[in-house]
């Protein structure tokens, strides 16, 4: 483990060293992009015991796709630094080199190719995995123009459709954010270490997309937290609130982590400056930020009328949990369209 490389390093290196040469004359772009956790460098020497080689994914015009692969599948040596370079990759044994063309890539990974324009549905309707994985990672040479005209187009929101999903990630704390509180006020010690956690993770999104961060899914959302410059207070009282053995310490890590996120959006500047202190949820002895404050302000800064008139439901993100249902882009836009009340094009 201690002889371990970096992902996104292994693969730069097996592309200008082995792949490149290979390519003389043919015009393609590659890039470590998509799935991965070295895409969004996360990986550590455990990535490495499954899944793992040195990778590129390598694109060309679609008529030329099946003679490149032949190209490059035959002449890669047997091994690169010390690694096989054919290898088990999702349950298929294959080379560390895939060969595909721009657009049926990006349509397989989003259900649309963003270079011809994007709709307020296909903003709403690509989880943020997915959106993280095709903006990270790295392109290590682009001579179709293809790859970073994509990214380009993904990189972050419009400004209406981020105070959109900014709005609806308030709203998710605002309906349970008074709940570790009642259920620890009956004894539910356990329901309230359950509400808080919940809470917790949807205040670990907010942080991140008020910092123009896609949060990844579920295995990695503290990692990119911790990785956010001036996390550490917002961390430290999620942590407090994780861990408190009471509800009423559950509430003040909570409360610590409210005001710190109110006070991130109050210097982002999408919308009117709001108290950033905690207070009573009416007449109940519970701490609240009164999420819905931060959302009924964001949207009130929307121009757009038709994100205006959305239901504050939000993205596919904040519609469902379900790894089946986002990681399918049909299933992910029909979801979103439903929810949502637009028609796909």
């Amino acid at each position: 483990m201690s002889n371990f490389v970096p992902g996104i390093e292994l693969s730069r290196a097996f592309y200008h060293e082995v792949v490149a040469p290979l390519l003389p004359r043919v015009p393609h772009s590659a890039a470590l992009i998509g799935p991965g956790s070295e895409v969004l460098a996360f990986d550590t020497a455990r990535s490495a015991d499954h899944d793992w080689g040195p990778r590129v994914l390598l694109f060309t015009e679609a008529a030329d796709a099946a003679e490149v692969e032949a190209k490059v599948v035959a002449g890669l040596p047997e091994r690169f630094r010390d690694l096989p370079t054919v290898f088990g990759y999702h349950g298929e044994v294959r080379p560390g080199v895939r060969v595909t063309e721009p657009a049926a890539w990006l349509t397989g990974m989003l259900g649309f190719d963003p270079r011809a324009g994007m709709s307020l549905l296909d903003w709403l309707s690509v989880p943020w995995q997915r959106l993280a994985e095709v903006t990270s990672g790295e392109v290590f040479h682009d001579g179709l123009g293809a790859l970073e005209a994509a990214r380009a187009a993904l990189r972050w929101y419009p400004q209406d459709v981020w105070r959109y999903v900014l709005a609806c990630q308030w709203r998710r704390i605002a309906e349970e954010e008074p709940f570790p509180g009642r259920c620890g006020e009956v004894g539910d010690e356990l329901g309230s270490a359950v509400e808080g956690a919940r809470l917790a993770r949807e205040v670990m999104r907010l942080a991140l997309l008020l910092r123009r961060r896609y949060p990844p899914y579920a295995k990695w959302l503290g990692s990119a937290l911790a990785r956010l410059p001036g996390s550490t207070e917002l961390g430290e009282c999620l942590g407090t609130a994780v861990a408190a053995r009471s509800w009423r310490d559950r509430e003040e890590g909570l409360a610590g982590a409210y005001a710190r996120v109110a006070a991130l959006q109050n210097r982002v500047g999408l919308a009117e400056r709001l108290d950033e202190g905690v207070r009573g949820f009416f007449d109940r002895p519970f701490r609240v930020i009164g999420g819905d404050r931060f959302a009924e302000a964001l949207m009130a800064s929307v121009s757009d009328p038709v994100i205006k008139g959305l239901p504050a439901a939000g993205c596919v993100d904040q519609l469902s949990d379900s790894t089946d249902l986002l990681m399918s882009p049909g299933r992910a836009r029909a979801a979103a369209a439903a929810a949502l009340g637009l028609t796909p094009e």
